[in-house]
């Protein structure tokens, strides 16, 4: 048990420092693990939402479906604080580029 939380764990663990700098696949899966709560996340759909964003806004089409899908269990508080979150990264993303 404990092997497969460590494993599981590592995959959120490979997965953020490449979401973190926009890869859309790598944003996908982590919104995939969030919603789901899997892979060493834990059930948090405002997370989610936010990798999700982030996934659509590089161009991942099956990111788009899967946030509309999880918005519909979100309220509206929840979904603008998933939109402030993804519009940090973005933000940090773009200050480092300059």
């Amino acid at each position: 048990m404990a092997n497969s939380l460590k494993s599981a764990q590592l995959l959120i663990d490979r997965r953020l420092p490449a979401a973190m700098r926009g890869d859309g696949h790598a944003c996908y899966d982590l919104g995939v693990a969030y919603s789901t709560g899997t892979d060493g996340a834990d059930y948090d759909l405002i997370e989610a939402h936010k990798w999700f964003n982030l996934a659509a806004v590089a161009g991942n089409t099956a990111a788009q479906a899967a946030r509309a899908e999880i918005a519909d269990d979100m309220s509206a508080r929840e979904i603008a604080a998933a939109q402030r979150a993804a519009r940090a990264i973005l933000a940090t993303n773009q200050r480092r580029a300059a």
